[in-house]
């Protein structure tokens, strides 16, 4: 019998979660899909797995999502999970940032039609009285941070999810942009995107909102009931959330490349921030604003654009409706305020190999049970393990670095502040950072990464049972799930700073399935009783999610040699280079590639012989050659970032990957080459192949040996 077949591996009456807005992408397969046995544990590896209890996990997420925790506002509990870690052997401190935020103070929208009557709307989301948290007097409003202080009043036009290009196909199809009021379906881009393109096409304000067409099967449409009474999408529940643009930079508005701290200058905002006024708004309270324009512009079956049309009873028309008005005000607080990062230690023996942990703390509502308090509740429980391994006399070799982010939500906050502070360090020693945000919504797991830990991740993941059924590994589950895709990283949570500085970086979490019950993201309803009512009920995909974080933290902290696949990323390069070339020849030039198919080929080269050096190094026991190779291995990345950051967002300085220029989340892949192609600026591809096969050479010249 496996070693931790315990109560928490209860089958019959398990239900599950849902989708994240910023869900894992999987483009491109690095690994191979194989079936499995359960993998046995060695006696360190059970004691961590075995210290996992279903019933303490509930209890940490219980605490989590009981009490209003806004960016800025949670010093109280930044403190609490210190002492938990504290507790359980981990010297603990808390780095406090001075950060740009805001904070809502009013905000309303009415619909005044043709014959002059007025829908006017709550802006709330209803209480619950199977919910409790729902009715708490401190609960949050329905607001965007870092949205804009202001008033608009002006006809308004339904711009699908809000991407350039839909922007773009309303202008073929004549329909007037200028002045007006856009109307956005969330979905596709980060939603600060749609506010900066609404911005960008001259219209004056933004009203977001979720359609039911993005919540798979599970729908009232589909005969299931809404939340509380059934798993379907409650009509009431509003999407919060940031609106910086995050493809730009993330972090302090204020202080882009420096960390916020007292007496830091402060640099205009205003290149991160939108310069009109946003709300967002339930499905139920987007209704009569689709509905008023049914009829007028062109019908969304006629717009030709990708997921235009959703599941509301409406035509998804584009407008305008001549005289039907909307009527917005957004009213916001500014502060500099403090946040606060809680961090953890466990000494290793390598001084300069280390291993950092992270989740983010901070939510937009009173819960927060899935995102990012399953996280949250994990990682309370991984320090719980650690602490039972310290207990036996087990020391890392590498130091564990846990960090609990504030202020993530806004626009990644605490955990960019903190790297750029602790840049020198962390260039200097780092080996990985492990995400975990939204470790629970559903019984669908994702795992996105740096190639090069692609095979640690799905090695591990066959050590874990997986609550869905008797036998079923984590890796069955996510082999069927993802076709056995390592997801390629792109922004959206706290990895991004430490990519961006040449780190190699892990995010994990599970999503939605089809048939799941729906996960309402950023909204009163992501509660503790929706959590044990349908997302997880008794906490069991919880624990397995917790136990696989611990062992792949425990390997890349306590194996010998890193646990490092780099023929992988030759792989993954090449993979990438292949999409680049189809991207070229659909375009209207060419591009000389010749010097990145060569920068591959080195870069081939030099991962053959560093895995060489590594073999020879442990077959004959060499200290100081395994240290050089490691050293090799814990570096390598930053020859990615060498190059300069990308054209007008100088942030992202990885030339493999990141976040699309117009869409935030999404990985681009060749992005300096890539995004220059799309945009049919031939000269700056041809300098970015350059610049990317520059970047490729020196992480091969790190690794020659």
């Amino acid at each position: 019998m496996h070693p931790y077949l315990f109560s928490f591996l209860i089958f019959a009456s398990l239900a599950t979660g849902c989708v994240r807005d910023h869900a894992f992408h999987r483009p491109r397969s690095i690994v191979k899909r194989q079936s499995t046995p359960l993998a046995p544990l060695t006696s360190d590896e059970a004691i961590l797995a075995n210290s996992f209890d279903n019933n303490t996990v509930s209890d940490w997420n219980y605490y989590y999502t009981h009490g209003a925790h806004l960016a800025g506002t949670n010093r109280t509990m930044a403190q609490w999970t210190a002492d938990r870690w504290s507790e359980n052997g981990f010297q603990t401190r808390l780095d406090e940032y001075l950060t740009y935020l805001n904070y809502p103070v009013s905000h309303s929208l009415s619909l005044t039609y043709p014959n002059g009557s007025v829908f006017q709307a709550s802006l709330e989301e209803a209480i619950l009285t199977e919910d409790e948290t729902t009715s708490y007097p401190d609960r949050i409003p329905t607001f965007n941070g870092y949205s804009f202080t202001g008033n608009a009043s002006a006809e308004y036009v339904y711009v699908g999810r809000g991407q350039v290009a839909d922007f773009e196909a309303l202008l073929r199809l004549s329909v007037p942009l200028e002045g007006k009021i856009a109307l956005a379906k969330y979905g596709g881009p980060f939603r600060g995107l749609k506010v900066k393109n609404a911005a960008l096409y001259g219209m004056i304000g933004c009203v977001l909102f979720t359609d039911p067409g993005d919540d798979g099967n599970i729908t009232e449409a589909n005969g299931y009931a809404a939340y509380p009474d059934g798993p379907a999408r409650n009509p009431t529940s509003v999407q919060r959330g940031s609106v910086q643009f995050l493809s730009t930079y993330p972090g302090d508005p204020t202080t882009p490349g420096y960390p916020s701290k007292q007496g830091s200058p402060r640099a205009d905002k205003s290149p991160v921030v939108p310069s009109i006024p946003s709300l967002p708004v339930s499905y139920a309270e987007a209704i009569p604003l689709l509905r008023a324009l049914d009829g007028f512009g062109t019908p969304g079956s006629q717009v030709n654009r990708t997921k235009w049309v959703g599941a509301l009873n409406v035509t998804y028309s584009t407008g305008p409706a001549p005289g039907a008005t909307l009527s917005m005000s957004n009213v916001m607080r500014d502060a500099i305020t403090p946040i606060w990062d809680a961090v953890g230690i466990i000494n290793g023996t390598i001084q300069d190999e280390v291993l950092v942990i992270g989740n983010h703390r901070d939510a937009w509502i009173v819960g927060g049970a899935a995102d990012p308090h399953s996280g949250s509740a994990i990682t309370v429980e991984l320090s719980k393990a650690f602490g039972k391994l310290l207990a036996t006399g087990w020391k890392p070799r590498r130091t564990i670095v846990l960090c609990s982010w504030d202020a993530e939500e806004y626009g990644l906050l605490g955990s960019t502040e903190w790297v750029e502070e602790h840049i020198a360090w962390l260039t200097g020693s780092t080996v990985a950072y492990l995400n975990i945000d939204v470790g629970v919504s559903g019984k669908s797991p994702g795992v996105s990464a740096t190639p090069e830990l692609s095979t640690i991740a799905t090695n591990t993941m066959k050590k874990i049972l997986w609550p869905t059924s008797p036998n079923e590994t984590l890796y069955d589950a996510w082999s069927a799930e993802s076709d056995g895709e390592v997801g390629v990283l792109g922004s959206g949570s706290d990895y991004t700073s430490f990519l961006h500085n040449g780190i190699s970086s892990l995010d994990m979490g599970t999503d939605q399935g089809a048939d799941d019950p729906v996960y309402h993201y950023h909204s009163n309803y992501d509660s503790y009783h929706w959590m044990s009512t349908y997302g997880d009920p008794g906490y069991h995909y919880h624990a397995a999610m917790g136990q696989y974080l611990t062992l792949l933290a425990y390997h890349l902290a306590n194996d010998e040699m890193i646990p490092y696949d780099l023929p992988a990323y030759t792989t993954a390069l090449r993979s990438y280079y292949d999409d680049l070339l189809t991207t070229i020849n659909s375009s209207s030039e060419t591009v000389d590639t010749s010097e990145l198919a060569a920068a591959i080929t080195q870069f081939e080269t030099s991962a053959t012989e560093v895995m060489a050096l590594m073999d020879q190094a442990v077959s004959t026991d060499d200290a100081a050659l395994k240290t050089v190779v490691n050293h090799k291995f814990r570096d390598f990345q930053r020859g990615f970032t060498s190059a300069g950051g990308l054209p007008e967002r100088e942030f992202f300085k990885h030339v493999v990957n990141a976040p699309g220029i117009d869409t935030g989340y999404a990985p681009t892949t060749f992005p300096g080459i890539t995004e220059a192609v799309e945009a049919g600026n031939f000269s700056r591809a041809a300098e970015w192949v350059g610049r990317t096969s520059l970047g490729i050479r020196r992480a091969a010249d790190i690794l020659k040996t």
